[in-house]
């Protein structure tokens, strides 16, 4: 399961944000679950309390474990825990402090964040992280305004940190290849899977 471009296939993760969504949130869900197109669901939605995130994510993986599709969970680790959930990704600032509650990063398998800058790539493995999603690499809606990093800063990065490094902000079917040369493991997609132009 991966995103298709010709004959290369590029490792993806689905960004979620339901406010893109023109139809039922759970429906485009279980639409990207049931498709090869994207390896894992990160279910983003950061205006969402934590008792709010906790019912929409139970719903989420609900629907992922019957495609048997991957959902990371976003911020809010106790929910994860409390969930089943052993995939999560985290602020840096969130993660250092979960690194400070013994056992909680044991509990997850998958333990990811984002970075913007070299240095927060460095922090990232120095927290000894299994992925990093930098960004953001070209100019997107969900950053009006301001300017992509580009791809001299993704190549920056995935020089000089080992862990695998998603590209994120921007991307779509005719960059994603421009992505992986500049030495990303894969990709993150929100808009395209949002709106429907992927799936």
């Amino acid at each position: 399961m991966a995103l298709k471009i010709g004959m290369e296939k590029i490792p993806c993760i689905c960004v979620t944000n339901r406010a893109l969504c023109k139809g039922d949130f759970l429906s485009r869900i279980q639409k990207i679950a049931e498709s090869d197109v994207a390896d894992a669901i990160l279910l983003r939605e950061k205006d969402l309390s934590e008792e709010d995130y906790y019912a929409l994510a139970a719903e989420v993986l609900s629907i992922c474990d019957e495609y048997k599709k991957r959902c990371i969970l976003h911020q809010f680790y106790p929910v994860a825990m409390e969930l089943g959930c052993r995939e999560i990704h985290l602020p840096l600032h969130v993660l250092q402090e979960m690194r400070g509650k013994k056992g909680t990063r044991d509990y997850f398998t998958t333990v990811g964040t984002s970075v913007h800058s070299l240095k927060q790539a460095k922090l990232a493995t120095h927290f000894q992280v299994n992925y990093m999603t930098a960004g953001h690499i070209f100019e997107t809606d969900c950053k009006k305004g301001l300017p992509g990093r580009g791809l001299s800063f993704l190549e920056k990065i995935t020089e000089q940190v080992e862990n695998p490094v998603f590209g994120i902000g921007g991307i779509t079917l005719e960059n994603a290849n421009e992505v992986t040369r500049a030495g990303a493991a894969g990709v993150c997609i929100m808009s395209g899977f949002m709106l429907e132009t992927v799936t």
